[in-house]
């Protein structure tokens, strides 16, 4: 969910990536998001979509 609109959105995260923080922008609003997650056994062990402030 965009933390500004709320719409659904999607994104491609890479597993095989231990730990990643990146800005992204909505499909839906435009708004740029800070996306940071982490990985563990190729499984998501944490998310977050935060709104740039």
């Amino acid at each position: 969910m965009c933390p500004y609109c709320g719409e659904q959105i999607s994104m491609v995260l890479d597993p095989a990536v231990l730990r990643q923080a990146y800005i992204e922008d909505c499909e839906v609003c435009c708004n740029p998001i800070e996306i940071t997650f982490s990985t563990q056994y190729d499984e998501l062990t944490n998310f977050h979509a935060k709104t740039l402030e």
